[in-house]
């Protein structure tokens, strides 16, 4: 009677390749000596990548290690919740709530532009004194483990959007902190605010930081915009924001 430990290596691959990764990891790594080797192939890791659709943008000698590139894929989504406001201001705190406060508006807005991506319908928008929101994300919520993090060190990519009403100047601010287990901050960017004129164009614009080589200890991120109108009208003439991310790992091709 012919067992699966008979089976060609390249065929035993195969089948493997079917396996759930956590499974393959803690169960069929444990199996025998054969099993694991092939385990830690970075071929088997490959292929069960292209399986999965798990496709990288960057060229494969770019992929240093498979097996990390195919968790960080399946880990791989946008953080940041309720991003446009499609929730209200649900997972947002609410730090400064100025002038009349924040809002949430339907695309394009008054005197606005349209959004380059058509999923994207509502935005946040500031008023005539400073409005600051943040988000607090902890990584292992969201299957983040503390080896891959201070190990690994994945690129953290944090992108948002902002833009202005056409008749209307405003201030914009963008803050986001690499936080150790106990809330110390590691790393930050915090570029200078964006001042937009009155009589703009009114076009949306996306402001992206990419987090390379981090000290060891980032568990949570702490992401925060904001700002205010500089025309001090009542109602809600300030910065518009929306689209928000923050997402972890190395680009997957769609």
């Amino acid at each position: 009677m012919v067992n699966i430990g008979d089976l060609p290596e390249d065929i035993l691959i195969d089948v493997l390749c079917l396996v759930p990764a956590r499974e393959l990891v803690l169960q069929c790594r444990l199996v025998c000596l054969l099993w694991r080797d092939l385990v830690d192939l970075p071929s088997l890791w490959k292929r069960k990548c292209h399986l999965e659709g798990f496709h990288p943008r960057a060229p494969d000698r770019n992929v240093p290690d498979w097996r990390i590139f195919y968790f960080l894929s399946t880990l791989r989504k946008n953080l940041i919740q309720n991003p446009s406001g499609e929730a209200g201001f649900n997972s947002w705190e609410i730090e400064d709530n100025g002038g009349d406060q924040w809002k949430i508006e339907d695309l394009p807005g008054n005197h606005g532009r349209e959004f380059p991506h058509p999923h994207v319908r509502k935005y946040f928008v500031t008023s005539f004194e400073f409005c600051l929101k943040n988000q607090l994300v902890t990584l292992k919520d969201h299957g983040y483990w503390d080896q891959l993090m201070d190990e690994v060190k994945p690129d953290i990519v944090v992108k948002d959007w902002y833009a202005a009403r056409h008749d209307c100047g405003c201030r914009y601010q963008l803050w986001v902190e690499l936080l150790s287990a106990d809330y110390i901050v590691l790393q930050e960017f915090h570029p200078e605010d964006v001042v937009i004129e009155q009589w703009s164009d009114a076009v949306w614009h996306e402001v992206s930081h990419t987090f390379h080589n981090y000290p060891r200890g980032v568990r949570h991120i702490i992401f925060r915009h904001g700002g205010m109108d500089t025309q001090y009208w009542a109602g809600w003439y300030g910065i518009r924001v929306t689209n928000s991310s923050i997402t972890i790992g190395p680009e997957v091709a769609e």
